[in-house]
């Protein structure tokens, strides 16, 4: 139990209150407790050190880890206290990220048949010497795949929505996607924009 709350995600933004990155809790506890981050209370925006957090009594519904002396709140929200850098993290090419940057959507025929009914494509068939690669892979239903077949859009007659590219890191690619409802308050709507399906 304690294990699981512990591998919770926080939210963590730089010292300009902008999201870098998503942490466990016990990572997030370790920021706190190095002075390298303060939590926020999503509610009214305040920071709490370390000493100050252990001070506050979680409620009986609220998550927390009980230690040996106290009872402690589980933070959904750090900001960290000297980085004010944006991270340049990098999305990794994989299915799953896919999906999200094309929001479950085929790309030829905008239709959303749900994730079982969804292939990759790959824009130059792999048959032509297409790679599987951000720049060259697209959601496509089971349909369009067939009908395209092994060739181009072009050739097809099947135009793109969009020029298919390595997506900006956003919190939403971070820890399968896992998003909580007070992280709304500090990231854009924009962020949010696919549906976190798994």
């Amino acid at each position: 139990m304690v294990t699981a709350v512990l591998q919770r995600p926080t939210l963590v933004l730089n010292r300009n209150w902008q999201p870098v990155g998503v942490a466990t809790v016990s990572r997030s506890l370790v920021k706190v407790w190095n002075e390298t981050a303060r939590i926020v209370d999503p509610a009214d925006f305040q920071q709490y050190s370390w000493d100050d957090w252990a001070l506050l009594e979680p409620d009986d519904d609220e998550a927390s880890i009980q230690t040996q002396w106290l009872r402690l709140k589980v933070p959904e929200v750090v900001a960290l206290t000297r980085y004010d850098r944006m991270p340049n993290n990098v999305v990794a090419f994989s299915r799953r990220n896919v999906f999200k940057r094309d929001n479950f959507t085929c790309q030829y025929c905008r239709c959303r048949p749900g994730s079982e009914e969804l292939t990759i494509d790959h824009v130059l068939p792999r048959a032509q010497g297409g790679t599987s690669s951000w720049s060259n892979c697209v959601l496509a239903c089971v349909e369009c795949n067939h009908r395209k077949a092994n060739r181009t859009p072009e050739r097809a007659g099947m135009p793109l929505l969009k020029k298919p590219t390595r997506p900006l890191w956003n919190p939403s690619y971070a820890r399968q996607g896992v998003r909580l409802e007070s992280w709304s308050k500090f990231v854009s709507d924009a962020y949010w924009n696919i549906d976190l399906e798994d």
